[in-house]
């Protein structure tokens, strides 16, 4: 039990991709206060946009919307869009998660982060990729490199678990833009190859 709750707790350390220190960066700062959310925030993805399928060599493939820049990384691949984000990563996994292990330990290593992680739902889905179990936060984003403004951001991560292999799939975008459709579309179109 103790190993799978270390391994659970190395787990967690590593689904926070877009929040956590990256090789190379100075040591993460304190704990932020959370920003307040932007009147008419930016980052709507378009109800028109055209989404494209992504099928990576780590063996799953996604829908991503067009024009979105795509960056691999030796564990998956992350899209953006100004403040909006795709990422998927995939690490090994002994088990499937739940949602009182994500309550556990994913949940709580969220909010370990400096970002002011407000995590505000656990939940299970039934999604075409598999079970999954998802995670909804809030959290400030990292500022931006032109303006050096940070904004509040809502998230969503979908955990997917098959054959000793965790895909953690996480959307962001400024809190408030209404993306619930083309979220959904997203989480949907997961699926393992």
């Amino acid at each position: 039990m103790r190993s799978a709750l270390v391994s659970l707790a190395l787990l967690a350390a590593m689904t926070a991709p877009s929040l956590a220190q990256q090789p190379g960066q100075a040591p993460l700062a304190a704990r932020q206060a959370p920003l307040p959310p932007l009147p008419n925030p930016p980052g709507d993805i378009s109800d028109s946009q055209a989404f494209v399928e992504y099928r990576s060599p780590l063996g799953f493939s996604v829908k991503a919307p067009e024009g979105w820049s795509r960056r691999e990384q030796p564990g998956g691949v992350s899209f953006t869009d100004k403040y909006g984000s795709l990422t998927i990563e995939l690490m090994d996994a002994p088990g499937a998660p739940t949602t009182a292990s994500a309550k556990q330990v994913q949940a709580v290593a969220l909010e370990a982060l400096p970002q002011a992680v407000i995590v505000s739902k656990l939940s299970a889905a039934t999604l075409p990729g598999g079970p999954a179990v998802v995670i909804a936060y809030a959290s400030n984003s990292a500022p931006s490199p032109v303006t050096g403004k940070a904004i509040r951001l809502e998230n969503e991560q979908h955990l997917f678990w098959r054959a000793g292999k965790l895909a953690t799939l996480t959307l962001s975008a400024p809190f408030g833009a209404d993306n619930a459709d083309q979220w959904q579309l997203m989480a949907r179109s997961f699926r393992w190859n």
